[in-house]
């Protein structure tokens, strides 16, 4: 069991953050975050699937990899250092490089990221200045951790982060985190930074099982508008200063870790799916009964990723079609003559499809039903006993808006 606490990335001992405006883009707003352990950290993480990675991408992936003890992570909003060849990665090591001479942590030993523009360079006296600029600011607050959470949004409208405590063998254990994204966002990994601290003792084997395990079904079940970024990244650091029995094999305190980190991997990817850019609802298909855990995946992405199922729930349209075709797409072999098809939210559950067949159904609580900020469509495939959940976003006028000047 865990309890949900207040904080972020500074809840867990031994964490402390620091942030500031270095101009890297925007203006009149902080848009540099680093993250520091008092002690060196076992890492574990997931990166993009996307072949065009941005070169903080590769930089963390070698840490990772390599299974370097990490201290710190820097973080800039506005540029993503993507598609930049050879300059950005020396920015990202020029980074690092900044960090060892304020804080003397090895270059090895520093995790970088970046969100924003693709194929523009970072301005890398701006980034070691922002360094130097952070470190003698770094505390372990509350706020501290919730203005890091700020400093890394770019089209969010809200700052992302939540932390939770639990207990392994009498020790007292916390994990906290914060992420950003907004738009382009799809399974596999999306324009999401996230990065959660623990001070969890936990041996590199499990906390990479468990990372992996919690990403499948939470990070990689969103989807905003069909885009895999060039720059996702997902770290998890653990400095073990809770003191707790190392964690060296499955079982109890393992499965204790498991629940919280997956707690926090779905809340956050909830809240990135519902602040999708321009989005007014958070839109998520629940399929059940499936054959096969795969098949139940693919009808669930399929139905919040189809464009014309997003722009029905914006207009609050119960045309069911559209999430009947996005299933039939969506590459699951079923017998439409299985399936039964509910909209819910708060305001109830209504049934509109079954065994083939339209229901007749009240239009009026289908508009209640369908107006709700979180609306879900579920379908009951009576085929098996897989289930799946993934998170989406009504599609906007104001999606286009955005990414039409996104530049400027």
């Amino acid at each position: 069991m865990f309890e949900k606490i207040n904080g972020g990335v500074t809840a867990a001992k031994g964490f402390k953050a620091a942030v500031t405006a270095a101009g890297i883009k925007y203006k009149g707003r902080t848009d540099m975050a680093m993250v520091v352990s008092e002690v060196p950290c076992i890492a574990a993480g997931t990166f993009t699937s996307n072949v065009v990675k941005a070169a903080c991408v590769k930089w963390d992936k070698k840490l990772v990899e390599e299974a370097a003890p990490v201290s710190a992570v820097v973080v800039n909003s506005g540029i993503a250092n993507a598609c930049t060849g050879e300059e950005g990665f020396e920015a990202c090591r020029q980074t690092a490089q900044a960090v060892n001479e304020v804080l003397g942590i090895p270059e090895n030993g520093v995790a970088v990221a970046s969100t924003g523009v693709i194929g523009m360079q970072l301005p890398v006296d701006k980034l070691k200045s922002g360094v130097k600029d952070m470190a003698p600011k770094l505390n372990e607050s509350t706020e501290a951790g919730t203005e890091a959470s700020k400093a890394i949004m770019t089209t969010d409208t809200v700052n992302k982060e939540i932390a939770v405590s639990f207990e392994i063998k009498g020790k007292k254990v916390t994990l906290g985190g914060m992420c950003k994204g907004s738009g382009m966002i799809h399974p596999n990994m999306c324009t999401m930074l996230a990065f959660l601290t623990t001070d969890l003792k936990i041996s590199r084997e499990l906390l990479t099982k468990a990372v992996r395990s919690a990403v499948d079904d939470s990070f990689n079940m969103i989807t905003v508008d069909g885009d895999t970024s060039t720059n996702d990244t997902f770290m998890v650091l653990a400095n073990g200063l809770a003191e707790n029995e190392e964690i060296v094999s499955e079982g109890k305190d393992y499965d204790t870790f498991y629940e919280a980190l997956f707690f926090v991997c779905r809340s956050l990817a909830r809240i990135m799916a519902s602040d999708g850019e321009g989005a007014t609802k958070l839109f998520t298909a629940h399929v059940r009964g499936a054959k096969s855990r795969e098949d139940a995946r693919k009808l669930s992405k399929s139905i919040v990723g189809s464009n014309l199922s997003k722009a029905a729930v914006f207009g609050c349209d119960a045309n069911f079609g559209r999430f009947l075709c996005a299933m039939g797409y969506s590459g699951a072999q079923f017998d439409e003559k299985d399936v039964e098809l509910y909209f819910e939210s708060k305001k109830g559950r209504l049934k509109v499809f079954e065994h083939g067949v339209p229901l007749p159904f009240d239009e009026d609580k289908a508009l209640e039903i369908l107006k709700c900020s979180e609306v879900t469509v579920l379908a009951d495939m009576n085929e098996g006993d897989a289930s799946a959940e993934a998170f989406g976003c009504d599609l906007t006028y104001d999606y286009v808006k955005i990414n039409a000047d996104y530049r400027s």
